[in-house]
């Protein structure tokens, strides 16, 4: 079975785009969580640092085939619209 070479460059970067996305959609749920910024702001702040940090790794470990759209939101840290972008790629 013969694989096209867009295919495999499909198959290679959907792994770093599905832990994008989580990493994405954790920091909007950290954001969202009001219980949690009245309760334990410093715990939410420390967990929002966490998850930023983490985008900051991904966004270095992007693959070469990302869209421009996608690197220029990574970059610009437009990460709702970044978020929004990989959902549409999926």
């Amino acid at each position: 079975m013969r694989i096209r070479r867009e295919n495999f460059k499909k198959q290679m970067s959907d792994p770093w785009k599905n832990v994008m996305i989580t990493a994405l959609e954790r920091r909007l749920a950290i954001i969202g969580d009001h219980a949690l910024r009245a309760s334990d702001p410093a715990s939410q702040f420390a967990q929002l640092q966490d998850v930023s940090e983490e985008i900051e790794r991904l966004s270095v470990t992007a693959p070469a085939d990302l869209g421009g759209h996608l690197r220029h939101y990574l970059e610009r840290r437009s990460l709702d619209k970044a978020l929004a972008e990989l959902k549409a790629q999926a």
